[in-house]
């Protein structure tokens, strides 16, 4: 509960009002006052406690805090405020469905955040315990929702145990960090900072000169914990390039195996280094062409043992149960090899070539595993749309992907309208059943030809009266991530259709009630927009000007 000293007191007095202060007495009620009376009295001041968000001090009275630090950003624009609030109000209890046509507020919270903080407004003070609340609740939101919290969103959180998760800043925000000609500042808080604060420094100092966060790295590297390389290490994947490769080479001998993998794992997504040369040639020595046959095929000699030279290079010798060891050591040495070692191995062919050759003795599927994982790592979309095929593909497959998730992140290598259009072909020809973790990856609002495809699809299930409750996930990402111009579009999808003698029982109902939630979140979206949009009238911003001078810089109870 917002800053109370017992965590479950406000839902005592929450269950005491509603069962009756005759069935269950409220908590720290006086003697000798009557029980409805001492409700009252608690929930009251309760309710101040949850909205200032500051716990009340023990005796003997500690110093009063020192004031908040000013907020140079503008203000919300009014109904922009009004809409926060609303937003941060809509908490439904743990379990509970969906309502009608009403739309889920939470989830449109982290779009608002969004396009709030693209807009680069500051929240109202009063709303912070609120916000803070949201973000306590949902790790999802604290990126956005600290960064929108802003400078008072901290100074709150210092205030209040519930909230020392804003005090460990998020990894690449830049909250509370140095500038960055701030040398003696930065060197203090590498050498005194939390681990989180650290981690945050070093993404930061990566992102705006990557030779200066490796050199921070190393400079106390043989003195950090095992636990911390590995995730002091990790960094390094902002900015990584060809100067890393020294670092890194060091790194392979760590006492440390999942520190020696990351390692590896980075170098290997060099394309340059000595360590994806030698992975080339050990994956080269293990797939070769075979033009004896009527029609040139790849064959396959896995690796007979891990030698010390391979685990050197990340290869973990000890396979999964139910996984054969050869198959094991062969997956790892081809995702490590460069894509681009392979043309120049199998006779000059480009990559749809090589992925449309025939592989002997049911290697296939391993081998394209590999290099699916290795378009992945290296980020070469050449690979991926050869590995991705045709949407229209039978059985909805490309010839290399293994699985929808393998899918996912081939298309997240590709440019976002790239990604559209591909994915909207796979709905027009598969339909929706498999399609959710591929919209997953879909940049928001989905473009034009995306969107078509999902309501389209949507409507040929509702028309033949398919169980409705299956496409729930996919309504739910259209609420999301329609691009709310297309509201307009569906309004011919609202009333209750006539059911087909085979559908399930109220189906057509539920999809009347679906499509209607759809226009109404789409609806309320674009309302969003406009509100932050919007120019804030010249009485309103100096009314909020002097509203804010008048307050000082303590939130508001």
């Amino acid at each position: 509960m917002n800053g109370t000293p017992a965590p479950d007191l406000w839902e005592e007095l929450v269950t005491s009002a509603l069962l009756g202060t005759d069935r269950r007495t409220p908590p720290a009620s006086a003697p000798g006052r009557p029980a409805p009376a001492a409700l009252l009295d608690a929930a009251a001041e309760a309710a101040v406690r949850r909205r200032a968000g500051l716990r009340p001090a023990t005796l003997p009275a500690t110093r009063r805090p020192e004031p908040a630090p000013q907020d140079p950003r503008p203000a919300l624009p009014p109904a922009a405020a009004r809409r926060l609030a609303s937003l941060l109000a809509d908490r439904p209890a743990a379990g509970a469905g969906r309502r009608g046509t009403a739309p889920d507020l939470m989830e449109l919270l982290p779009q608002w955040l969004a396009l709030a903080n693209a807009h680069g407004y500051a929240p109202p003070a009063h709303l912070l315990p609120a916000l803070l609340d949201a973000a306590r609740g949902r790790t999802d939101l604290r990126p956005a929702a600290l960064r929108f919290a802003g400078p008072r969103g901290l100074w709150l959180a210092r205030l209040n145990p519930h909230w020392r998760f804003a005090l460990r800043a998020t990894p690449g925000s830049g909250s509370g960090l140095p500038a960055a000609d701030d040398v003696e500042g930065t060197a203090r808080l590498w050498e005194e900072g939390l681990f989180a604060e650290r981690v945050a420094l070093l993404t930061a100092v990566r992102q705006r000169d990557p030779r200066a966060g490796r050199e921070l790295l190393a400079s106390t590297w043989a003195t950090e914990r095992a636990e911390d390389r590995l995730m002091l290490l990790d960094s390094l994947r902002t900015g990584l390039g060809p100067d890393d490769e020294p670092f890194l080479e060091r790194a392979l001998t760590d006492r440390s195996r999942n520190v020696r993998a990351t390692a590896a794992e980075l170098l290997s997504a060099l394309p340059g280094s000595a360590l994806a040369a030698r992975m080339a040639a050990r994956a080269g020595s293990c797939v070769a062409m075979d033009r004896t046959r009527g029609t040139p095929t790849l064959v396959v000699e896995a690796p007979h043992e891990c030698d010390a030279g391979m685990e050197r290079d990340g290869v973990l010798p000890k396979a999964p149960a139910g996984r054969g060891e050869r198959s094991w050591w062969l997956g790892q040495l081809v995702e490590a090899a460069p894509l681009g070692a392979w043309p120049a191995r199998l006779g000059g062919r480009t990559p749809r070539e090589i992925v449309a050759l025939p592989v002997a003795d049911d290697w296939r599927s391993e081998l394209h595993a590999a290099w699916c994982r290795a378009a992945v790592r290296q980020r070469d979309a050449e690979w991926a749309r050869a590995l991705l095929g045709s949407p229209s593909a039978p059985e909805a497959g490309g010839p290399g992907a293994v699985s929808l998730a393998e899918r996912a992140k081939l298309l997240a290598t590709l440019g976002a309208e790239e990604r559209a259009g591909w994915v909207a072909g796979f709905i027009a020809a598969h339909g929706l059943s498999e399609a959710f973790q591929l919209l997953g990856v879909c940049a928001v609002p989905w473009a034009a030809p995306l969107g078509r495809a999902v309501v389209d699809a949507l409507n040929i299930a509702r028309d033949a009266g398919s169980y409705p409750w299956s496409f729930s996930g996919v309504m739910g990402l259209a609420e999301r991530c329609l691009d709310p111009a297309e509201a307009g579009r569906l309004n011919a999808l609202l009333a209750v259709p006539d059911e087909p003698e085979d559908a399930s029982p109220g189906a057509g109902g539920y999809w009347a009630e679906a499509f209607q939630r759809l226009v109404t979140t789409l609806r309320l979206r674009a309302a969003m927009t406009e509100e932050l949009t919007a120019p804030m009238p010249e009485a309103s911003a100096e009314a909020t000007t002097t509203a804010a001078a008048e307050a000082g810089s303590v939130p508001s109870a």
